[in-house]
């Protein structure tokens, strides 16, 4: 597998002061990160394995058992297959995957529960963003928001209540904080920003799948 860069967010200035970011190391994957040619159907999977990746290095960092390595495209079709939330077909298939079936395989693979948060419309994103900036106030986890109509993955690793934003990860391979109005800040130098129509759609619903804390009872 190519060399994954880590935290790429690092260096990117907030739009605000009230701000609460991702707590701890995460890989960034991204299309055709392992040779894979998945363009076009894989952002899911690679927002899910950026999201692995950040609980693996937790569970390492507080001595847990880790109970597999970040999963590849197929392990994560044939957890699904063996959860029976698909069926046989799927192996082997373009199928995209989305926010449910990213917490069904955060729960399979590292028994970390998730919590999904459903938002009716990109319209009312400045609406839970106070949901969001807690969880990564108290969580720290990457954020996984898969759409309907936008049916492009992203990983959301920030929170900014003032304006309201979110930093987003990009399995695409673009990333750059949004303000939820629907305008775009463009970062300077060689990273690039996705236009503010890519970012989120006023019209679909969207789905944002948080890990959560288990009860230490």
């Amino acid at each position: 597998m190519t060399d994954l860069q880590m935290n790429i967010h690092e260096g990117i200035a907030s739009p605000g002061s009230d701000v609460a970011m991702v707590t701890g190391d995460y890989d960034y994957y991204h299309y055709g990160c392992d040779g894979l040619d998945d363009r076009g159907w894989g952002c899911g999977y690679r927002t899910l394995q950026t999201m692995c990746s950040w609980v693996s290095r937790q569970q390492m960092q507080t001595g847990a058992a880790v109970s597999h390595p970040v999963p590849s495209i197929p392990d994560i079709q044939k957890a699904l297959v063996t959860m029976e939330d698909k069926g046989p077909a799927f192996l082997g298939s373009r199928d995209w995957i989305g926010s449910v079936e990213v917490a069904l395989c955060v729960d399979f693979f590292f028994q970390v529960p998730c919590r999904v948060v459903h938002v009716t419309s990109g319209a009312q994103l400045p609406d839970v963003m106070d949901q969001i900036f807690s969880h990564f106030r108290d969580v720290g986890a990457p954020v996984m928001m898969g759409g309907d109509s936008d049916a492009s993955s992203k990983g959301i690793v920030g929170a900014c209540r003032d304006p309201p934003s979110l930093l987003v990860v990009d399995p695409h391979l673009l990333w750059c904080w949004h303000h939820t109005d629907n305008s775009c800040r463009r970062i300077a130098g060689s990273r690039c920003c996705v236009t503010a129509g890519h970012f989120c759609h006023w019209k679909s619903f969207y789905n944002l799948c948080m890990p959560v804390k288990r009860d230490k009872s």
